[in-house]
């Protein structure tokens, strides 16, 4: 594999750029991330995978969104990660673990095409429930049904972590416009110490239910693995759904699978859009950004 070589993969619309720490030769700082990440000065992406070492899982990664900022554990991004993994031949077996900052997950290759992974099933870990873990400030142990004023709006929320944060808010129907208008003061509101994503969740059936999804760091997105499995968690802990149900999204569908004990798993199809060297050039722009944004220019 050569120097500074990239793969750029999509899960349900949600696109990651996977990167192996060994083979590239810059620093990945905030400031690089975000220029790669950048669809006019970069390659374009909703954030960065890192392949790192591990000595806990068979695999290490670290999640990076489009701002630089770190994120503890992407549904999406595991799956795409998942996907390099066997596709590239770090593994031979379908069943495998990675090392997150939220935790290490288990991974199985569900489905292949052509010999590469399509379908991927993730134990995503544990749904937490308790306020302070999440976390927010809010004295209640569990943050159901709280009420949070965002500007001239009450919002009845949700709170889970599935080893990052979510806020969920249920709605009848739901609003493009009005989660691109309030969800950045909803990820960034003083109850959240450390950010938080935000869904808008409409039930359709005991086994079914649709969402929005505002992705701390990112913004608006298409699809969130981690988002999915945040609002099977809220459903099913008011009951409103059962034990399977299928998550529909702009960019697709998953199915997310959560036990008598919180254990919660996720399937869903990635399909990779394009692989190659990231340019001297790019390399080089970087490394004289990163300069001018840190004053280092003669």
């Amino acid at each position: 594999m050569n120097i500074n070589y990239f793969v750029k993969t999509h899960g349900l619309g949600n696109e990651y750029i996977v990167l192996d720490e060994e083979k590239i030769k810059f620093n990945l700082t905030q400031k690089a991330i975000e220029r790669i990440c950048n669809v006019n000065f970069g390659i374009g992406s909703d954030g960065i995978l890192l392949k790192v070492q591990s000595n806990k899982a068979d695999f290490g990664l670290r999640i990076f969104n489009p701002d630089g900022s770190e994120a503890e554990k992407s549904g999406n991004g595991l799956r795409i990660f998942c996907k390099y993994i066997y596709d590239y031949g770090f593994v031979n077996n379908k069943e495998f673990s990675v090392e997150t900052k939220g935790g290490i997950v288990k991974a199985k290759i569900i489905e292949t095409s052509n010999r590469k992974a399509k379908l991927i099933s993730v134990e995503m870990g544990k749904a937490i429930f308790n306020s302070k873990e999440i976390p927010t400030t809010f004295i209640e142990k569990e943050v159901i049904g709280e009420k949070l004023k965002v500007k001239n709006k009450e919002y009845e929320i949700n709170c889970v972590s599935v080893g990052n944060p979510h806020c969920v808010v249920l709605k009848q129907e739901l609003d493009i416009d009005e989660i691109k208008e309030y969800g950045r003061f909803i990820e960034n509101h003083s109850m959240f110490p450390n950010r938080i994503n935000v869904q808008f969740a409409k039930v359709i059936s005991r086994s079914e239910a649709e969402i929005l999804i505002w992705e701390r760091g990112a913004g608006f997105t298409l699809a969130s693995g981690s988002s999915s499995c945040a609002v099977a968690s809220v459903l099913r802990k008011r009951n409103l759904v059962d034990d399977k149900v299928k998550i529909k999204m702009l960019g697709g569908e998953l199915l997310i699978q959560i036990d008598d004990d919180w254990n919660i798993k996720m399937t869903g199809e990635v399909r990779q859009i394009a692989e190659g060297t990231l340019s001297d050039e790019l390399i080089e722009d970087l490394n004289k950004w990163i300069n001018i944004y840190n004053g280092n220019v003669d």
